[in-house]
C-alpha cells in the first residue's frame, strides 16, 4: 500500500495523489474502494481500478489540509494504509484512520 503525491503547475492549489493497495492484502480482494472525508466516507463513491499488483484511484485534493481515509474491501473490511502520513482516532470504538496532509 501506498500513497503518492503530485502537485499540479497549472493549479498550485491542488495536488493530484494516487493512492496504490497492493501486497498480500490485496491478492484475495475482488473490488477494494477508497473511502475518506473527501467523499463523505462513501464506500462505493470511489472505486479503485484492479492491475496485475493490486488496486489503485488517483484524485486531485484541495492543497493545504488533512485528509482521513480508509480502503475498504469487498464492502466488508476496512483497512489502514501502513505508508499513511499520521493516523488520527476514528471516533468509533478504538479505530484509527489514515491520514494524507497535502
Amino acid at each position: 500500500m501506498s500513497v503518492s503525491k503530485k502537485y499540479l503547475k497549472s493549479r498550485p492549489d491542488v495536488c493530484r495523489v494516487a493512492f496504490k493497495f497492493d501486497g498480500e492484502s490485496a491478492v484475495n480482494a475482488s473490488r477494494v474502494c477508497l473511502a475518506g472525508d473527501f467523499n463523505d466516507w462513501d464506500t462505493e463513491a470511489t472505486p479503485m481500478t484492479q492491475n496485475k499488483h493490486g488496486f489503485e484511484c488517483s484524485m486531485d485534493l484541495s492543497a493545504g489540509r488533512q485528509y482521513q481515509f480508509k480502503y475498504v474491501i469487498d464492502g466488508q473490511t476496512w483497512c489502514n494504509d501502513p505508508q499513511a502520513d499520521s493516523y488520527e482516532y476514528s471516533g468509533i470504538g478504538d479505530s484509527m484512520n489514515s491520514v494524507i496532509s497535502i
